[in-house]
């Protein structure tokens, strides 16, 4: 699968998009659409055309984690829930998630604890984020969100 237009507006809307690189709340240099590594300097301007291809690049790494290691079967709002997730937490981070676990170690898959396992991921630097609780938040509901809506 990969993310909808709608799973890419989402995580667009989530990260927001700084056109100069900034260091994000744990002190690591950022640009775009929340795009590290080191074409991500502090200070340094970008295109939107440069964070285009960023966030297309970052979208398929998350996608490949989320393809890779989701056994359950996905709706098209539950992928892209999934993606926004472990764009970012980091696929190591959802390898090791209990939303994961809850989709792949249940038979059937347990979409409502995974559903719940978002709000976990709430913390910043050990921690409550504000704006991390929004966000799984809204991540949350778009994983319970059906397609038809």
């Amino acid at each position: 699968m990969t993310t909808s237009p709608n799973g890419r507006k989402f995580i667009t809307d989530m990260e927001g998009c700084k056109l100069v690189g900034y260091s994000d709340q744990r002190g690591i240099p950022t640009c775009c659409v929340g795009h590290t590594g080191p074409d991500a300097v502090v200070g340094q301007s970008y295109t939107p055309e440069q964070c285009d291809a960023f966030l297309g690049a970052d979208l398929a790494t998350a996608e490949g984690a989320v393809n890779r290691l989701v056994k359950a079967p996905l709706n098209s709002n539950q992928f892209d829930a999934l993606v926004s997730l472990t764009y970012n937490i980091g696929q190591g981070n959802f390898a090791d998630s209990t939303v994961l676990k809850m989709l792949n170690l249940q038979t059937p898959p347990n979409y409502e604890g995974a559903a719940q396992a978002f709000l976990l991921w709430n913390r910043t630097n050990g921690q409550v984020n504000p704006g991390l609780v929004n966000r799984r938040e809204a991540e949350r509901t778009l994983f319970l969100t059906p397609d038809s809506i």
